[in-house]
């Protein structure tokens, strides 16, 4: 257990950020989700932006790695490409 003061600071802190970056993941996952089992085009087109706007403000943040979040965005752009 933490013996000093900012040892406890640190321990509430990193505790809020771990909750916070969970629930931003958490809601990314099923933005990604909802995205993929779209199969009309015009509302994967409207949400295809809002998606890669939150998966680099997770990478950003360091939530998700960079490449990951490349990675998604470049499948999610092509499942919405190839839908009709």
């Amino acid at each position: 257990m933490a013996n000093n003061k900012s040892a406890k600071k640190r321990i509430r802190s990193s505790n809020t950020k771990r909750l916070r970056n969970r629930f931003y993941a958490k809601t990314t996952r099923n933005a990604v989700k909802k995205l993929r089992n779209t199969t009309d085009k015009t509302e994967a087109t409207e949400k295809l932006p809002k998606v890669v706007a939150l998966l680099d403000k997770l990478a950003k943040k360091s939530v998700i790695h960079k490449n990951k979040a490349s990675n998604l965005k470049s499948k999610l752009t092509k499942h919405v490409n190839k839908l009709s």
